[in-house]
């Protein structure tokens, strides 16, 4: 059985789904935190199956260790976690509390049981501002720009330490670049609570007419237009790259018992380009304004995919056009039914 943490969250939800295709029987524990109840709803007609459900918040020890107890998990796939980097800034206690405490205790939890596999949602975010790019796992990981970037820092620190003490747990920590897009039924995608921290979920409610318009903090940075250039990377393409990873755990093809991957495109967009994919594939112009710079922010960040390309024999597939247009119906599906 494979643990999906925050399997009611944005990538949580499709990585279940692939999970299902694929076959394997799963778990999701989630605190509704930055989720709704009504994503197990999607995630039901799109495996023919309702999953098994838990709510709990994983910053409490006596229930992660019942999970191990009660249920017989074979793999874990770590998602829960606050996620904004702007909110990190302002909010760092919360995002060090609940970040690296839930982490420690699913450890202690998957220690306890004797091993098992477990992959762990990074970020690019490690990297801080890069000196070369494209990004490869071999660049160094510089002081963070941001409290959300040093809880996976020192997430992925904590994950290495204790591999290396505990040779029976097997660990893949995937850095992500951009997550955008949604299931091509439209049937789940990213149901944010409140106000969006994300560029792609902004753009849609905008569109939607939900949000009056989108800020992009900052035309200043020096890239060709101005804005900062991210990896976006389609959520199926990444929901298919955690299959993958947890086959190759299983397999124990891995040398070592702790190994890294980027997730993205190989392929950096701006803000403004990726307003006008949506302006593109939406057919409506977009209600924007350029504002000040947010903090925490880096000017440029996208992937050197090779290693996963070849280890894994993973690639993403979808292009930008194909991740917006996929975003755009989730959003009118989910607001205009």
């Amino acid at each position: 059985m494979i643990l999906v943490t925050g399997g009611l969250g944005y990538i949580g939800s499709h990585t279940v789904v692939e999970l299902c295709v694929k076959g394997h029987q799963v778990i999701i524990v989630d605190d509704l935190s930055n989720s709704q109840l009504s994503v197990l709803d999607g995630i039901e007609e799109l495996c023919g199956h309702r999953p098994i459900f838990e709510r709990l918040d994983l910053r409490h020890k006596n229930g992660v260790e019942s999970l191990f107890e009660r249920y017989d998990i074979t793999g874990v796939i770590h998602f829960a976690a606050s996620k904004a980097v702007g909110e990190s800034v302002h909010r760092p206690l919360q995002y060090y509390e609940n970040n690296l405490g839930a982490l420690v205790n699913l450890l202690q939890g998957i220690k306890k049981k004797g091993g098992t596999n477990f992959i762990f949602s990074s970020s690019c975010t490690v990297y801080g501002e890069a000196d070369e790019l494209p990004i490869t796992e071999a660049a160094p990981v510089k002081p963070a720009t941001s409290p959300y970037g040093n809880t996976k820092q020192v997430g992925e620190e904590i994950i290495r330490d204790t591999c290396k003490v505990h040779p029976k747990l097997k660990a893949i920590a995937l850095r992500y670049f951009n997550p955008i897009g949604a299931h091509p039924s439209g049937k789940i995608g990213e149901l944010p609570l409140g106000v969006p921290q994300n560029l792609v979920p902004y753009i849609t409610q905008t569109g939607i007419g939900l949000r009056k318009e989108l800020s992009v903090f900052g035309n200043d940075y020096p890239t060709e237009d101005g804005t900062c250039i991210r990896d976006y990377i389609h959520v199926m393409d990444l929901a298919r790259a955690h299959v993958v990873a947890l086959h190759r755990l299983k397999e124990q093809r891995n040398e070592d018992n702790y190994e890294v991957f980027n997730l993205g495109t190989g392929n950096g967009s701006s803000v403004l380009e990726v307003i006008q994919s949506f302006e593109r594939v939406s057919g409506q112009p977009l209600n924007y304004k350029i504002v000040d710079r947010r903090p925490g922010d880096v000017t440029e960040a996208y992937a050197d995919t090779e290693k996963a390309n070849k280890i894994l024999g993973w690639t993403a597939r979808f292009t930008l056009d194909e991740a917006i247009a996929s975003a755009w119906l989730w959003e009118k599906k989910n607001r205009l039914g």
